[in-house]
């Protein structure tokens, strides 16, 4: 009887919070008005698996692979990461020869585990110069160098010039040549060496000249390959100009969206003249973007998904090759400048809800001490502009706890913590039933968005979330109640929610898709706790 009671308690306790959160506003929305939201994911920032399609004229998309000499039936690596020769001496390939192809044809990303490195991983990067030429950098920033014909290949420059410029030749099947600008070919000797010495030119018989790549997977498509892989005018001729219009926004206004979160990168800054290989016109996208917000009445939040060095190494922030080096000084700096030049081109915008000053810094590879200062730094450079406007600071992905950004003191006034809510990237959700998934939204994010509301601190925003799980049978009607799930307890936050993305080649991400088909109910936020209550009894 106590475990019924308490039950029912837990039911009424919940309606009465949600209905509570209702009455909340957030400053410069109209009425009693939250974030009610749509990010425009995809569009000046680029995500591949977003529209694939755009990246079917490239050849030789993002891999994973393994190269191999035919001849000593050996895998080429690095030895320690970096610093000494390369060697062609491992018998099996595992992870510690596989290489992690990340951004072709601008770049391969080679990922490899030396077996003398006590299993830590080398990532080799292959550096696109033209369509056939390519520079190699180890994880330890130092690049493969060949002085010419006769030497033997290390990984021991600093910098890349003539020496570290490679081409290579494709064959139709698996089979590659590798060879130094002046046209000598590399091969694998018996001694387990690679060198420069090959004598005339190799055919693609098993010859010490010849090697095998197996592609084993295809990972990273964002704006530099994009741009790197088709050139600067071809880049610049597909889907900026016709991914996002005025009539989105009529579609989100008539819809009840007051907000769109808009992601931008790094380069916006420079625009029309970006450094290469980006490309101008991101900035008129965004002046338009605005304009059209300001006409049907939505408010904007300008994301700063991409910053230099890539804060995260995945394609939404623009990684060239798959790392992080956006915690170097020199790049915080330049995020810095960029924060300055949005908040003083936009803060007196009557479009302009807040700046959110950076997109999922990981936390593998961005430390606390270093984001902290920067969100401090980046709040004051908003407020030099505007007293008003809402700086939003974004939650670390990975092991990281939301506490962590409250208590780091980052501003007094109009301060957000943006949190990216998917019941998906983790093998906890991956046997989930349907009901599972939806005790999980009223169980779990329910209690920590009440706890963070009452933390005393920053206002709560659920920046990106999104009506897709890992049930593969689920439907409409399931969907339904799970979309219903998250927008009645997300709007709980203090701040309010965004929904990721507007369009989606994903239908269960395309927000449009959603509504249109009746998948996800923007009804007033139904009193959806009740389904939670029957299925908690």
């Amino acid at each position: 009887m106590d475990i019924v009671f308490s039950k029912w308690v837990f039911a009424f306790s919940l309606s009465c919070c949600l209905i509570f959160s209702i009455a909340l506003s957030v400053e410069g929305l109209h009425g009693n008005s939250k974030v009610r939201g749509v990010n425009l994911g995809g569009w000046l920032v680029i995500e591949g698996w977003i529209k694939p399609s755009l990246f079917d004229g490239i050849r030789n998309g993002d891999m994973l692979v393994q190269i191999k000499s035919v001849t000593l039936e050996k895998y080429v690596c690095a030895e320690s990461g970096g610093g000494t020769d390369v060697s062609v001496t491992r018998d099996v390939a595992s992870s510690w020869e596989t290489f992690s192809v990340r951004c072709l044809p601008n770049l391969f990303l080679f990922n490899l585990v030396s077996a003398y490195d006590d299993l830590h991983f080398l990532f080799i990067q292959l550096w696109r110069v033209s369509e056939s030429e390519f520079q190699f950098r180890t994880s330890q920033g130092q690049f493969l160098t060949c002085d010419g014909e006769g030497c033997v290949v290390s990984a021991t420059a600093k910098s890349p010039s003539t020496p570290e410029t490679f081409e290579i030749e494709r064959n139709n099947d698996s089979r590659v040549h590798i060879k130094l600008k002046s046209g000598t070919y590399l091969q694998a000797t018996l001694g387990n060496q690679l060198t420069s010495d090959y004598p005339g030119m190799p055919g693609w018989d098993d010859n010490a000249a010849t090697f095998e790549m197996a592609i084993v997977a295809n990972n990273l498509h964002g704006d530099y390959q994009l741009a790197n892989g088709y050139g600067h005018e071809r880049a610049k001729e597909r889907h900026r100009n016709t991914f996002i219009t005025i009539e989105d926004f009529n579609f989100l206004y008539r819809h009840g969206i007051n907000t769109v979160r808009i992601p931008v990168g790094w380069w916006i800054a420079f625009d029309p003249d970006p450094p290469a290989p980006f490309i101008g016109g991101s900035l008129e996208a965004l002046d338009n973007a605005l304009s059209w917000a300001e006409a049907y009445n939505i408010k904007c939040i300008i994301d700063l998904h991409a910053a230099p060095g890539s804060q995260n190494g995945m394609e939404h922030s623009a990684s060239r090759d798959g790392t992080t080096d956006w915690p170097a000084s020199d790049y915080i700096s330049q995020t810095l400048d960029v924060i300055d030049f949005l908040a003083s081109r936009y803060a007196k915008h009557p479009a302009l809800l807040g700046i959110e000053l950076l997109n999922e810094p990981s936390a593998a590879t961005v430390p606390l001490d270093i984001l902290v200062p920067y969100y401090k730094q980046g709040y004051q450079i908003v407020r030099k502009y505007s007293p008003t406007a809402y700086v939003i600071v974004c939650q670390r992905i990975g092991n990281a706890d939301p506490l962590e950004l409250y208590q780091a003191n980052i501003g007094l006034h109009n301060i957000v913590v943006d949190l990216h809510y998917y019941n998906l990237f983790d093998t906890f959700f991956v046997n989930m039933s349907t009901v599972d998934n939806i005790l999980f939204i009223y169980k779990s994010r329910e209690a920590q968005l009440q706890a963070l509301n009452n933390a005393n601190g920053p206002l709560v925003f659920i920046g990106e979330w999104v009506n897709e799980w890992n049930v593969t049978s689920g439907t409409q009607k399931d969907y339904q109640d799970f979309g219903g799930a998250q927008l009645e307890v997300y709007n709980a936050a203090s701040f309010g929610w965004a929904y990721w993305t507007l369009k989606n080649d994903r239908k269960h991400w395309d927000f449009e898709w959603n509504i249109r088909n009746n998948y996800l109910q923007l009804v007033s936020f139904k009193k959806r706790w009740q389904v939670a209550f029957i299925n908690i009894l």
